[in-house]
């Protein structure tokens, strides 16, 4: 039951010759969670697969990712614990790698892909602060339009729901480049320094601390289990040898197979991130540019909640708790005089920048589910990094 039916071991896995059966992979398990998590934050599978070859990564036959190779390994059951032979599915016949509600969150999203291939640049018409941005008199949620002037060129702007179905709200329209660039820019200048930075992290490691008890649990059972197998060997020693003391020692022998995957698979779920990563990470939107249209989406989609725009100021809510922000249309236009150009970065490291490209996801996967609801916001810096990529050793 549940043993290797003669097919190839998917990336993740080893076989287990003695019992023919497959048991996780310390060393590849992670990249496999990395991938699934990759995709279901956003990266496409061409974006995986190009730094998943500069890492030298190879599939378990040793050959460079190709598209083939991850669309049946995100397609693979087994990583989900589902042993199959001709017609017979049973699950939990394998130790799963990946959660779930990861796993059929990657399929949705190539469902849809496979319906709507999306494209793989950002489109400068593209409206960024959609499901964002709010009209500040009457809150309803702004949505964006177009339209050509009488030159012939094209027009975007963003426009209340309200006042667009002429529902009694006079709320004018937004140019959609100056309020797209506004948000980069405060968002860059008022939560990307030092000091919001390191309040961001002080939250999230003091997260880490408030770990679940179940690693722990698992430690203290595993222990226990040990020391009952250490009570029968000596027993056994001092000639107690029954079948009751065989079958027990067979129990406890089971059990701590048992223990020490299920402690394996929490550990890897539940990875510890150092300050230096954090602030690492942070660097890539400190020292990022404004004025690319990538960097702008990935930079609102990660930190900014909501914004409110009124016609002298505009109030915007950030993802961490107390993000509230107001700031005047003058002093907008005041800041936007200075000059589009992005910060200098700091020097590289290289062994970091590895980390970026790997975990990168998986960090921001963290920082986005620490969900602290303080007031009608909802001021979210999550723990998403829970459901991601594993920290490789």
């Amino acid at each position: 039951k549940g043993k290797n039916n003669g097919g190839g071991i998917p990336l993740g896995y080893l076989l287990d010759k003695q019992t023919q059966k497959l048991v996780v992979d310390p060393e590849t398990a992670p990249l496999v969670v990395e991938i699934f998590e990759r995709y279901s934050e956003g990266a496409t599978v061409r974006s995986i697969i190009e730094d998943f070859n500069s890492r030298g990564l190879t599939t378990k036959r040793g050959k460079p990712f190709n598209t083939n190779s991850f669309n049946a390994l995100l397609k693979n059951r087994k990583y989900i614990g589902e042993y199959s032979y001709q017609d017979v599915v049973i699950p939990g016949g394998v130790p799963a790698i990946v959660p779930e509600d990861l796993f059929y969150r990657v399929q949705q999203r190539m469902e849809k892909n496979k319906r709507a291939p999306a494209h793989s640049k950002v489109k400068e018409s593209e409206f960024l602060l959609t499901t964002k941005l709010f009209c500040g008199k009457c809150e309803r949620m702004m949505v964006g339009e177009s339209g050509k002037s009488h030159t012939g060129a094209m027009h975007y702007y963003y426009k209340c729901g309200n006042a667009k179905r002429k529902k009694g709200c006079n709320k004018k329209a937004v140019k959609k480049d100056w309020i797209e660039r506004a948000i980069v820019r405060l968002t860059m200048e008022r939560v990307l320094n030092e000091e919001k930075i390191n309040r961001i992290i002080d939250a999230l490691l003091a997260m880490q601390e408030r770990e679940d008890v179940t690693i722990p649990a698992l430690r203290r059972q595993l222990a226990e289990t040990e020391k009952g197998i250490e009570n029968m060997l000596n027993a056994i020693q001092q000639g107690i040898f029954t079948a009751s003391t065989k079958q027990r020692l067979e129990e406890l022998e089971k059990q701590k197979e048992e223990l020490s995957l299920s402690m394996t698979t929490a550990e890897l779920q539940k990875p510890k991130l150092t300050r230096e990563y954090m602030e690492h990470w942070f660097s890539q939107f400190r020292y990022g540019d404004p004025n690319d249209r990538e960097f702008q989406k990935r930079l609102i989609d990660t930190f900014v909640n909501a914004i409110f725009v009124y016609d002298d100021k505009l109030v915007l809510t950030y993802n961490y708790q107390h993000g509230t922000q107001t700031i005047t249309l003058k002093e907008v236009e005041d800041f936007l005089g200075s000059d589009l150009v992005g910060l200098s970065p700091p020097h590289k490291n290289r062994d970091f920048d590895t980390l970026i490209r790997s975990h990168g996801s998986y960090f921001c996967a963290v920082i986005f589910r620490i969900t602290v609801r303080v007031d009608a916001c909802t001021h979210i810096i999550s723990n998403q990094l829970r459901n991601a990529v594993y920290n490789r050793k």
